[in-house]
């Protein structure tokens, strides 16, 4: 059993080399194999792909990402601290673990979309959604009660906060003079304004 653990842990942190060099299209089970130092059918013993592999780091790191937004979040803090600890919690996690935003981009050369299975794609985009639930619950909880707009609204603020980390992973942000958190401390404050506007 421990040995198996072993090399199940020699396998993932293999996988994560060759995924950041060839992205998930360009891996084999081979070059994985070769990087843990062992035989292609070892790895074949522990998963039944590389999609397996790729499947199994980013639930793990989905899985931190849903621990540590749930600690920042505190459902007793007012509605408005409560978004932004949400917010800033998510930017923070991957700001703090850029491997792991390469790894939520697919790990593709490029940007190109890419996926694994149909039931794998459903488990992880399930993941993903709980981790955008507990921000769409921070909006709620400002006072919109409208699910659709509570949905927008939600969509919008992660599509800041990860526009904002591409922007901060490229060096672009520095170059137009501006700080990751100080964009998501204005976003989230905007976002705010309009949900306490006069309706």
């Amino acid at each position: 059993m421990a040995l198996a653990t072993f090399k199940r842990d020699a396998i993932i942190t293999a996988a994560r080399q060759v995924f950041a060099a060839q992205g998930l299209e360009g891996a084999t089970i081979r070059a994985i194999a070769e990087a843990a130092g062992i035989a292609p059918g070892t790895v074949y013993l522990q998963f039944d792909s590389k999609e397996a592999i790729y499947a199994e780091m980013l639930t793990a790191s989905l899985a931190d990402l849903l621990k540590s937004l749930r600690e920042a979040v505190a459902p007793a803090m007012p509605p408005a601290e409560r978004l932004l600890a949400g917010a800033l919690g998510f930017y923070r996690f991957y700001q703090h673990r850029p491997e792991d935003l390469h790894l939520g981009l697919y790990l593709a050369q490029g940007l190109k979309p890419t996926g694994l299975s149909p039931a794998l794609d459903r488990m992880l985009n399930g993941r993903l959604i709980q981790c955008f639930a507990l921000l769409g619950e921070a909006i709620q909880a400002s006072g919109l009660n409208d699910p659709e707009q509570v949905r927008r609204e939600t969509v919008d603020l992660v599509g800041s906060i990860c526009g904002t980390l591409l922007l901060q992973a490229t060096g672009r942000l520095r170059m137009l003079g501006d700080d990751g958190e100080a964009v998501i401390q204005r976003q989230v404050g905007h976002l705010v304004e309009r949900l306490h506007a006069p309706r």
